[in-house]
């Protein structure tokens, strides 16, 4: 008999470890694919947008006007966090991943088709900008889905590393695009890259996105999001309404630790690009080589990061990394402003970049789910972190490009991100610590009565 319960004992505990696992790789996959879309319209705004659909103006100027289509799809994405944050808070975080992913894929399906500004004029621009649109509502919607989805099912104790395996998606995704741009600039050359090259990264997007959409279908929402229905029932307001009204702080909180970290990618992600091609004229194929393999880099160092966050804490091993990005942007930024620019000290300048957003990434993880009840986690989390890649994300390749374009010097973006990293930096001392929180505890704390701000406080973190 003993024997007997023992094995169903076990036989439950594999079924569990087999569905979490199923869990973690269909949120880092559908994760990974969203980001590899949006990526993907990044690097090619930096490197091929500013003469396909940009062609009457300078490489700068065409280069700026690529990254104003690029900001759209930020703008774009608190609104996708409304929307499906809310939905996934009422109806399950299931349904809107799943929504959501299929939004992206058509959106980037059809930025691979828009012919060329010389083919159809000002509306090639137009399309682009309407697409680039549903891609940032899109992932607006992913983030907190796909974050919620692994923090909800893991252990309190391990939070910290699988839920860095869903920001790790994004490093995947990059590891993909800038893969396949490679690729086909490499295989066809500069003319075949600028007129078909670049689309096919753009088309390939459809048989990943029905291939993530399948595994999404397997999984099911927690046990947590369940028990918490039952009360958010009992809610008169929405989960938008309620979160915006009694969690507004929180949410301004998550925006302020985000912001850093958006600037700090984007400005070694995505403006260094442009000016890298075309100030300092570095061949195109060895930029996409160099962030090719300093995505592998930025996903170990998020992983890393993740893992780390689970015994020093959130706070710590965030603000680690942010003191690295603070010594790094002037240093790193201005070694590729001399003559001699190798494609080694460009590696060594990206990759020390990469590491350090990734070890703030990994850090704060978890620690977003870990400051709302579940109720409004889905709407709470999503939206701060939306709203600073408006502001750190999308602002920063704009800022540099326009900046460089006036004055020749990286200063100003230098001094933009910086500026951004003490806000963060600021902001992860206000929130504190939040490791090793059950989630369940803090619902608890909602139905007492209990503010946000007091649930820190009353569970006494031993990280502290």
């Amino acid at each position: 008999m003993a024997t007997s319960q023992t094995n169903a004992g076990q036989t439950v505990s594999a079924e569990k470890t087999r569905g979490f696992r199923r869990i973690v790789f269909a949120s880092v996959s559908g994760t990974a694919i969203e980001f590899y879309d949006f990526f993907l319209y990044g690097i090619a705004a930096a490197l091929v947008f500013n003469r396909v659909f940009f062609p009457e103006q300078t490489p700068l100027v065409g280069a700026l006007l690529a990254f104003a289509t690029f900001s759209v799809g930020f703008i774009a994405r608190p609104l996708g966090s409304m929307v499906f944050g809310s939905y996934g808070d009422r109806l399950g975080r299931k349904r809107a991943l799943m929504i959501s992913l299929m939004v992206m894929g058509i959106s980037t399906v059809v930025i691979g088709l828009i012919p060329s500004y010389g083919s159809i004029g000002v509306v090639a621009p137009i399309i682009l900008t309407v697409a680039r649109f549903l891609q940032g509502f899109a992932l607006g919607g992913e983030f907190g889905g796909a974050i919620l989805m692994i923090s909800e099912h893991s252990r309190p104790e391990r939070r910290g590393f699988w839920a860095s395996w869903a920001q790790a998606g994004g490093p995947i995704g990059s590891i993909l695009a800038s893969g396949v741009l490679a690729l086909m600039a490499t295989v066809g050359g500069d003319e075949f890259f600028i007129n078909y090259g670049w689309r096919i990264g753009f088309i390939l997007s459809a048989v990943l996105i029905v291939l993530a959409f399948f595994l999404r279908r397997a999984v099911e929402d927690s046990d947590v999001y369940h028990a918490a229905q039952k009360e958010r029932e009992r809610l008169e307001d929405t989960p938008l309404k309620h979160a915006v009204k009694r969690y507004w702080k929180p949410i301004l909180l998550v925006l302020a630790a985000t912001l850093g970290e958006k600037a700090t990618y984007y400005v070694f992600g995505v403006f260094s690009q442009t000016y890298l091609v075309n100030v300092q004229q570095i061949n195109r194929e060895d930029i996409l080589n160099v962030f090719f393999y300093g995505s592998f880099i930025w996903f170990l160092s998020m992983l890393a990061g993740g893992w780390i966050s689970d015994y020093i804490g959130r706070k710590k091993t965030s603000l680690l990394g942010f003191a690295v990005a603070i010594i790094w942007v002037p240093w790193g930024l201005g070694m590729l402003t001399g003559d001699a620019v190798t494609i080694t000290l460009i590696a060594t300048v990206v990759f020390v970049g990469l590491i350090a957003h990734g070890i703030v990434v990994g850090g704060q993880a978890a620690m977003f789910s870990e400051m709302f009840p579940t109720q409004v986690r889905y709407t709470g989390a999503s939206l701060g972190y939306a709203m600073a890649a408006v502001l750190g994300g999308a602002l920063t390749p704009i800022i540099g490009t326009a900046m460089l374009e006036q004055t020749g010097s990286i200063t100003p973006v230098v001094i933009f991100v910086l500026g951004t990293i003490v806000i963060s930096v600021l902001a992860m001392f206000r929130i504190g610590e939040t490791g090793r929180r059950r989630l369940q505890d803090i619902d608890s704390y909602q139905l007492s009565g209990k503010k946000p701000a007091e649930q820190a406080a009353a569970e006494n973190h031993r990280m502290n």
